[in-house]
């Protein structure tokens, strides 16, 4: 959190803006991506409106987030404003950029007056950095993948919905099956050279 109570990460995507602004409509999909919140509750309460109820592990100790979530789409981007949060509101805006799309994604802690903010600071979100890692890596993958169903599915149904550590130990299972299959497949072709003198 700066001095004037906001802070801000810019990153660039390949994907065009009219893709960007389609896909920073999932508003559940875009909060999913953060690695340091863990869901226990999200529910849509009507157009634009949500609920979100999660522990934030971005700090220590972990804090417990319970807000009620306004989304309101603009023509550049979109703009997130929270009731009963510390954080005040969050403006994604996406630009044009030479190399596809630039994203800037900015937070503000100005929805309640200064002297609670400095008793709160156990409070602040510090994951908007990895954060925008995660969202610039997942839309690399979408580019990569979208096109594939399965892909598709498997991200939206299967791994938008598990905890961030269950994701890390998914992938760590991929890649020992994956080593494992390699060493079979090894195996199986030594065994055919030997066989075949």
């Amino acid at each position: 959190m700066t001095l004037e109570d906001k802070a801000w990460v810019q990153f660039k995507s390949p994907l065009e803006s009219t893709t960007l602004l389609e896909f920073f409509q999932d508003v559940e999909r875009l909060f999913r991506i953060n690695p340091y919140l863990v869901f226990k509750r999200w529910e849509k309460i009507s157009a634009g409106q949500y609920r979100l109820h999660a522990l934030n592990h971005s700090q220590t100790p972990t804090f417990e987030i319970d807000t009620e979530l306004t989304v309101r789409p603009v023509p550049d981007g979109l703009e997130i404003h929270y009731s009963r949060c510390l954080k005040s509101s969050t403006h994604i805006t996406v630009q044009e950029s030479p190399e596809g799309s630039s994203i800037v994604i900015e937070e503000k802690y100005e929805g309640i007056p200064e002297s609670e903010r400095l008793d709160r600071l156990g409070e602040v979100d510090r994951s908007l950095t990895k954060w925008a890692e995660e969202i610039q890596q997942y839309l690399l993958q979408w580019q990569r993948w979208a096109w594939f169903s399965p892909w598709r599915y498997y991200k939206k149904r299967v791994w938008q919905r598990m905890k961030p550590s269950a994701r890390r130990i998914t992938f760590v299972l991929l890649c020992i099956s994956a080593v494992e299959i390699a060493l079979i497949g090894l195996g199986l072709a030594i065994y055919l050279v030997e066989f075949r003198k």
